[in-house]
């Protein structure tokens, strides 16, 4: 389940300075102005694009569930992107983000030590580098487990690690999320 990347997406959503267009016909307006036709709208939405004309039409009004609901995620993909960008550039280059967890840490230490993963909750600020690089492998594609392993690193260096002034040679493991929220 892709949870780093559905949080940074969520983190995203709060830079909106308008809300998404709330009714069917509006959502498919907007979306076939920004592919630029019905037909690639209809594509994208696996269905055909006499349907997406009568939805532009205002003919058609109440969605079956499963396309409401592949319609609003595409419309909140590609709505105010300027305003997501500017978010995720501020962020990048000055302040950083915030990641708030439950998940299992475990540990990779000096033998002897108590390295048994266990369910903690963390709230911790990340300085702009691993935003800069979260943001960068998530623009790239990168599978979930290269989002976690950026996530987990930036955890063990600042909390675990306090920085570099305690436990040199702890590795940390993030797994079994329970829950991850990003702010920026």
């Amino acid at each position: 389940m892709p949870e780093i990347s559905d949080s940074l997406t969520r983190a995203d959503e709060q830079h909106f300075t308008r809300p998404i267009p709330k009714s069917a016909g509006a959502r498919m307006r907007f979306l076939v102005r920004q592919l630029k036709s019905t037909r690639a709208a209809a594509t994208l939405l696996g269905i055909s694009q006499r349907t997406v004309e009568r939805y532009v039409k205002d003919r058609i009004r109440q969605p079956k569930p499963a396309l409401a609901a592949r319609l609003e995620a595409e419309v909140r993909r590609r709505w105010q992107p300027v305003v997501r960008k500017r978010a995720r550039d501020t962020a990048a280059r000055t302040t950083g983000m915030v990641i708030e967890t439950r998940a299992r840490f475990g540990f990779t230490a000096a033998p002897g030590s108590t390295d048994d993963g266990r369910m903690r909750r963390i709230t911790q600020h990340l300085p702009p580098e691993y935003a800069e690089r979260l943001f960068a492998a998530q623009a790239a594609g990168a599978a979930e487990d290269r989002l976690r392993h950026i996530a987990a690193e930036g955890l063990q260096e600042l909390y675990f690690k306090d920085g570099g002034a305690r436990a040199q040679g702890l590795l940390v493991e993030f797994t079994d999320i329970d829950y991850v929220d990003f702010s920026f």
